[in-house]
């Protein structure tokens, strides 16, 4: 099966611009899991899932199907990353303590991941999924964003972006549910960060090559104006929604 790639062309913008998640999400992670031999990162992209959990766990086997993605990616010596898809892990059966896919499940054939899942995880081993929403700053700001996100590039966006729009409330999740605290994204940002952080949006890029000019210019305007002080730097948070599960 042929994945659907719409990021490998700014792979290394994609590496230094997207947010961090929160220390405190890879904790509570490695506390659901008795032991913690072997993790699996999968859909890794630049790593930082993989990185952010490898403190806790003897190995971590990160996987991504772009090899541009994988060149990018940062660097742990706790962190062995392999090319390989959601759905053919090449892991051994019955290895894994704890799968982790960090903003990457809805590119996934959730069937076939779903089974490719059961089948690496120990018995009792977790499995856990999560996305973050759009991120919050100021009214002003926010409703330059949302309008940029639905209406701009809203058509260029792919069709599974849906799913993480709904915070994966929707999604089928065949595993023995539990239920997970509330995690948050919190950076502190200048007004080139952000901008910068826009620009790693895949529909930017298919907006690009639709209509031959960069879409963030026509919001980077309304983006100075109510930002202020482009040196000033913001709160900026992105809700993160979780869906966790214990295999049986």
């Amino acid at each position: 099966m042929q994945f659907k790639d719409y990021f490998s062309a700014q792979a290394d913008e994609y590496a230094r611009r997207r947010p961090n998640y929160p220390p405190d999400l890879f904790e509570y992670l490695a506390s659901l899991t008795a032991v913690r031999d072997l993790a699996w990162d999968c859909g890794t992209g630049n790593g930082q899932a993989a990185v952010g959990i490898a403190p806790y766990f003897e190995r971590v086997i990160a996987t991504d199907p772009s090899p541009d993605q994988l060149r990018n990616a940062f660097q742990h010596p706790g962190v062995t990353y392999t090319q390989a898809t959601a759905e053919e892990s090449g892991l051994q059966s019955a290895s894994v303590d704890l799968v982790t896919v960090a903003q990457a499940v809805h590119w996934f054939d959730l069937d076939r991941f779903y089974t490719e899942v059961k089948r690496v995880l120990k018995p009792g081993g977790v499995c856990a999924i999560w996305c973050y929403i759009l991120c919050r700053i100021s009214p002003e700001l926010d409703i330059i964003i949302d309008r940029f996100y639905f209406e701009t590039v809203g058509p260029y966006w792919p069709r599974e972006r849906a799913i993480v729009d709904d915070g994966y409330a929707s999604l089928h999740f065949p595993f023995d549910a539990i239920e997970a605290p509330d995690f948050a994204i919190e950076l502190e940002w200048e007004l080139e960060d952000l901008i910068g952080y826009l620009g790693t949006w895949s529909p930017v890029r298919r907006y690009i090559e639709a209509n031959g000019h960069d879409p963030i210019a026509i919001i980077a305007d309304s983006l100075r104006s109510a930002w202020g002080n482009p040196t000033e730097r913001r709160r900026v948070v992105w809700p993160v929604k979780m869906r966790v599960g214990r295999s049986s």
